[in-house]
């Protein structure tokens, strides 16, 4: 079962159990993983699974973004329902990386890299985020690869 294939049986079991919430949050996936297969391709092209990752982990962003601004907004009933999504949007990305884990992984990209300075970051970074595979946002790496590499 390909990844678009699971979210419209989810979203056929959203709308069977009446989730609203959730509904929402799946048909605008949808839009949004068909919007970025027609950026890609037109109208008859697929996204891969690491691509449709990509859209997720982006859609995501701009719901943290947006939790970020209706906090500082004074609109906490927004901002717990942004959350509400992020939740929902989670539970179609990858596992996380523990804290351990990226540790390790950035100490594995700087050793591939040969890196001794922080002019060496942007190779680092690009072995790390390869090795990461989506499993980690990119600013929690940069700052590992930052702190290890300072």
């Amino acid at each position: 079962m390909t990844f678009q294939e699971r979210i419209d049986n989810d979203l056929k079991e959203a709308m069977k159990a009446r989730e609203a919430d959730r509904l929402g949050v799946l048909r605008m996936l949808k839009s949004a993983l068909k919007n970025a297969s027609i950026e890609k391709g037109g109208m008859s092209a697929q996204l891969d699974d690491t691509e449709a990752m990509a859209v997720i982990r982006k859609q995501v962003k701009q719901r943290q973004d947006s939790i970020e601004s209706f906090e500082k907004g004074g609109r906490p009933e927004l901002a717990e329902k942004e959350k509400l999504e992020v939740e929902i949007l989670n539970n179609y990305l990858p596992k996380q990386l523990s804290p351990e884990e990226i540790s390790t992984l950035v100490k594995e990209a700087i050793a591939e890299a040969g890196a001794t300075s922080k002019a060496q970051m942007g190779a680092v970074m690009k072995i790390a985020n390869a090795k990461a595979a989506g499993r980690v946002d990119g600013k929690t790496l940069s700052a590992e690869v930052q702190k290890q590499l300072g």
